[in-house]
């Protein structure tokens, strides 16, 4: 099993590009650009989101990364 933290609330799976929104957590960038297309809230908490900025999370990335080469071939 992935770390939790590894996984996209929004759609559940591993993510591949980690960006971080306004509510300071980590989604699968292609899933949260869809979601603020027709939303201006975080999926997690419900609130309003102050922007609609997201930030690459590179650090997630590489630990991604990382897990996925500890792990391949299992």
């Amino acid at each position: 099993e992935p770390p939790h933290d590894f996984v996209c609330p929004i759609t559940t799976e591993v993510m591949s590009d980690p960006v971080m929104a306004a509510d300071g957590h980590s989604y699968e960038r292609s899933a949260i650009e869809r979601w603020l297309a027709s939303k201006s809230t975080s999926p997690l908490t419900g609130g309003e989101l102050e922007h609609r900025i997201l930030i690459p999370n590179h650090t997630l990335r590489r630990q991604i990364g990382e897990w996925h080469e500890a792990h391949a071939g299992r």
